[in-house]
């Protein structure tokens, strides 16, 4: 019988305490019921604004909440900038390409000037993702619990070091997952994500023009699959081109994902390195059934964003998302 979130939480406070990997539960549903009660509504409405003339934000503000959970826990350390003493996160090659900053400002703007130091930046950043992601369906697709602070640290380093590489084998990958306190089942859940936004050349084209550094193409690959990409992208030196990660429906949050993969049409190596695995290739089947896959994203997304949440007395609220308070 699968470990239901609210296990997963006692396990988290009895493994890790206050101070470890896991704190979710200090978070809550309806954190700003009485501190700031319009807070989740007028977050939501900006959001929706905003993707109604902008589909691509979907896919910007999952991979926003997942590159900052994945560096120091989500505590928004993604958001702050580079100092003349420190190169932040955002300064990281997997985040050069990560947007959607002016949004997050502008909800954190409105909500200033509604409650003002009340709502943090890490939890705009989860309720954008959600929200962004729920427009499609008109309701909230997963529940986000609220109460996390903000962290004051963000260096260029962490981020290297932390987010997952789309180079990535299942060995890295499922190490990776583990060090947060993430399965498996997280690991091919959260890649369903994929089914939305664009990837860049430079992080696939290896698999078409030099995947064993002879010339050659990832024999893993669907060749048809492959040809078309390498329309698109034409040499091993493009680093601008992008293309949609989910052929089919990229703007369209939905099972295709796992469709495409089980043809063998994963664009990132750490795409295919699911089907490398009898047990995460199972994962694989079991999410191609939609509500299955919707169920257990909404589990998985609760359960990363808890990571190393600080709560409490810990951090603080920041007033402006990319620079700490002085």
């Amino acid at each position: 019988m699968r470990t239901s979130f609210f296990d997963f939480l006692l396990v988290c406070l009895v493994l890790f305490g206050v101070a470890g990997i896991c704190h979710a539960g200090e978070l809550r549903k309806n954190f700003y019921e009485d501190s700031c009660p319009q807070a989740e509504e007028v977050i939501k409405n900006i959001i929706w604004k905003h993707v109604a003339s902008n589909s691509a934000l979907p896919a910007k503000f999952l991979r926003m909440h997942f590159h900052d959970c994945f560096v120091r826990g989500c505590d928004a350390s993604l958001l702050l900038n580079s100092t003349a003493n420190n190169k932040a996160e955002k300064e990281a090659v997997p985040n050069l390409s990560v947007s959607g900053f002016d949004v997050i400002d502008e909800v954190k703007a409105h909500l200033e000037k509604t409650c003002p130091g009340t709502v943090s930046c890490a939890d705009i950043v989860a309720l954008a993702a959600r929200d962004s992601v729920s427009f499609q369906f008109q309701k909230s697709i997963w529940e986000v619990l609220t109460g996390r602070r903000d962290g004051s640290i963000s260096r260029q380093s962490e981020a290297l070091a932390n987010i997952p590489s789309p180079f990535s084998s299942f060995t890295t990958l499922k190490s990776n997952f583990s060090s947060k306190g993430l399965t498996v089942q997280d690991l091919v859940v959260l890649s369903g994500a994929h089914t939305l936004g664009v990837g860049h050349c430079n992080f696939f084209s290896n698999r078409l023009y030099n995947f064993t550094g002879k010339g050659d193409s990832d024999p893993s690959l669907n060749s048809k699959y492959a040809t078309f990409l390498k329309t698109k992208c034409r040499s091993l030196l493009d680093n601008t081109t992008t293309v949609a990660m989910d052929p089919e429906s990229s703007l369209s949050f939905d099972t295709s994902y796992f469709v495409n993969l089980k043809e063998q049409k994963g664009m990132f190596q750490s795409d295919a390195a699911l089907l490398t695995n009898k047990g995460a290739s199972n994962i694989v089947d079991e999410m191609l059934i939609s509500g299955k896959f919707f169920t257990e994203f909404a589990q998985s997304m609760k359960r990363m964003g808890a990571i190393g949440v600080l709560t409490g007395n810990s951090g603080e609220i920041r007033r402006k998302c990319s620079v700490v308070n002085s």
